[in-house]
């Protein structure tokens, strides 16, 4: 019996979200989603503190590390493709996956507990054309 060597298309992206040191983690955030939107889903309102935890100067919550780590996973995934910019959309806009809620909201306001695997099946979906 051969076993395929095809990942999913978003295992990549968990092994990179997971493995990273989380300054590594929000680098390559920013890049992906940009400066805003990664202060969105940080939870806080200067991007200040968003180059202060790249630089390793300052940390955020827990909470806050493990919803970046999702983020980047998710993000990563679909930048890696499509395009950071089809990433950055996909993130602010109305998922219809998501019950029409966009995937930022959720992954900032929700318990990720639960909307993370909500969040997730979405992105899959959305790579695979569905």
């Amino acid at each position: 019996m051969t076993v395929s060597s095809v990942a999913r298309p978003d295992y990549a992206a968990h092994i990179r979200a997971v493995r990273s040191s989380f300054p590594e983690v929000v680098i390559a955030l920013r890049e992906i989603l940009g400066l805003k939107l990664c202060a969105y889903l940080g939870s806080v309102r200067e991007t200040r503190a968003v180059n202060e935890w790249a630089d390793g100067v300052r940390e955020p919550s827990e909470a806050v590390q493990r919803r970046l780590r999702l983020a980047l996973q998710v993000a990563g995934a679909i930048a890696e493709v499509d395009s950071a910019e089809i990433a950055r959309a996909w993130f602010q806009g109305l998922n219809p996956q998501l019950g029409d809620r966009s995937p930022a909201r959720l992954l900032r306001e929700g318990d990720l507990d639960e909307v993370g695997p909500e969040v997730i099946g979405a992105e899959r979906a959305f790579l695979v054309g569905g």
